[in-house]
């Protein structure tokens, strides 16, 4: 289904059901879709054709949202960037994904407005704060919304052709646009729906950020349910808990690291989360005393782990997380995965399985319905990623007897020191469950004895804490062999991390690098 007919849909079926909050912004269905039929006419004036891009690299905010549906009412593709990008990251998107128009808000303005001038393709950039409305001489959303039409523009309407381009984070170089289909999107939304147990009217939070796989289709699958999304531009414990406790909100699809800053506090009550029922988590691995406190202070109906990837959305899924807290779960729907060889050194076939209980990199049939179709301009990337019919995830992982996913971590990160495999999240696992341990990152850093030294960068919770303590803690871990326990603790404020919380294990190893050299 195409996604302009989603929205569509959902104002036909409840008008009057409430759609999106954004601070004093509130709108039903019906309010909504017409005020995003105004702002695709307003695209259309602008001279913006079907089939062409335009960008989005903004906060979440309802006019964010708003713009990202218009451009499929108007038949343009729209292209999510990262808040977080440098203006030549955004040039290089602008010119990849030949850009016509960009929309930005206060906080990307200065990269957007620097990375204009390296446009091949004269994008424009379009404020999408509100306040600046009376911008003289300069398009604003505002001056959008001002095409009042109870009607979209005319286009063809085919669910097969390209209607979100997302970027991945990049961390191995320049990042790759993954192109997604409206109706592989549509697919993704409906197995989100599927596997977290939503139902119409679900209420959620839209705090994860919306150009990430996670935060755009938790909108997309409010949408497809009548659902509600009270949409926030960051995160703040606080802030979260009054909107869950004032909207009464239904379920929550967020990260580990916001579920331990919503809970970790122990003098609010936990009353005020009861309306929650429905948990699920997503981006990183969640460690046993947080699961734990989940349910202690949340005491969730459903909760759920979902594993995925931005090429090919869930993966597999665990909603058993009382039996098997560490597990990935079993095959998505759509999904069919295998765990093969993993050498980094040669291309590995789909057809080498390792047995069970063997680490291996992780593969997905690329044929789902929910999966991307290819890279864009990058035929390298599809060449090196899909392999016979099958996706190469480069995600480490090994399968149980009964057939759960166990991730690993990163066929990159992965630490050979004295000969032996060394998983970076097995020794992080150990080290979570040490109760003066708030955070932890394990890396390999170069060693001449041991070729990679295993090094554990620790958040502490407690200023007692010390190398001998964690060194003692490892040791008597029955879950952690004595080659794999860590040769150095480094102590910090803060583990550098993505948006939705994975470790930016590349970015501590140039951190350390300078100051073990010094």
């Amino acid at each position: 289904m195409h996604l302009a007919t989603v929205i569509e849909l959902a104002s036909q079926r409840y008008p009057r059901a409430e759609a999106i909050i954004d601070g004093c912004r509130r709108f039903t269905y019906e309010e909504w879709n017409q005020r995003i039929n105004s702002v695709a006419w307003g695209l259309r004036r602008l001279g913006l054709k079907p089939g062409e891009r335009i960008a989005i690299c903004a906060r979440n905010s309802e006019p964010a949202i708003t713009a990202y549906f218009a451009a499929h009412k108007a038949g343009l593709t729209a292209v999510l960037l990262s808040t977080r990008w440098k203006n030549t990251e955004i040039a290089h998107a602008l010119n990849d994904a030949e850009i016509r128009l960009i929309f930005h808000d206060e906080t990307t303005s200065a990269q957007v407005i620097n990375a204009l001038p390296s446009s091949r393709h004269n994008a424009a950039a379009v404020p999408l704060d509100m306040e600046v409305f009376h911008t003289a001489g300069k398009t604003t959303f505002g001056h959008l919304t001002a095409y009042p039409r109870g009607y979209p523009p005319e286009i063809t309407r085919d669910d097969g052709s390209v209607g979100t381009i997302l970027y991945t984070s990049g961390t191995l170089g320049r990042p790759k646009g993954v192109q997604r289909t409206h109706r592989s999107d549509y697919y993704a939304a409906l197995a989100l729906i599927i596997q977290h147990r939503w139902t119409p009217f679900e209420r959620t939070l839209g705090v994860m950020p919306f150009f990430h796989t996670m935060g755009l289709h938790c909108l997309l699958s409010m949408v497809v349910l009548n659902g509600l999304a009270v949409v926030l531009p960051n995160f703040d414990a606080a802030l979260c808990r009054d909107c869950i406790e004032k909207e009464r909100l239904t379920a929550l699809y967020l990260v580990p690291t916001v579920y331990y800053d919503l809970t970790a506090q122990s003098d609010f009550d936990t009353k005020r989360l009861s309306s929650i029922k429905k948990l699920a988590f997503a981006g990183a691995p969640m460690s046993q005393p947080l699961v734990e406190q989940c349910f202690r202070t949340i005491n969730p109906e459903v909760f759920v782990n979902q594993y995925g990837s931005t090429e090919m959305h869930a993966i597999t899924i665990n909603p058993d997380l009382r039996s098997k807290p560490a597990s990935c779960g079993r095959p998505a729907l759509h999904s069919h995965i295998r765990i093969v060889a993993a050498e980094a050194s040669r291309k590995v076939l789909p057809c080498e399985e390792v047995p069970p209980g063997e680490v291996g990199e992780i593969i997905v049939q690329a044929e789902s319905p929910q999966a991307f179709c290819g890279y864009l301009n990058r035929p390298d990337a599809n060449e090196r990623s899909i392999r016979e019919g099958w996706y190469f995830t480069g995600d480490l992982g090994c399968l149980d007897e009964e057939g759960d996913l166990f991730f690993k971590g990163r066929l990159d990160d992965m630490i050979i020191s004295g000969g032996e495999n060394v998983y970076p999240q097995e020794v992080e696992a150990v080290l979570l469950s040490h109760p003066q341990v708030s955070d932890a990152a394990v890396v390999g850093l170069p060693d001449e004895r041991w070729g990679e030294k295993i090094t554990a960068v620790i958040v502490p919770a407690s200023l007692d804490l010390d190398d001998a303590a964690l060194d003692e803690f490892c040791l008597a871990s029955s879950g952690l062999p004595r080659f794999m326990r860590p040769r150095q603790y480094i102590y910090v404020n803060e583990i550098p991390k993505s948006p939705t919380g994975k470790i930016l294990r590349s970015r501590i190893r140039s951190l350390l690098l300078p100051q073990l050299n010094g």
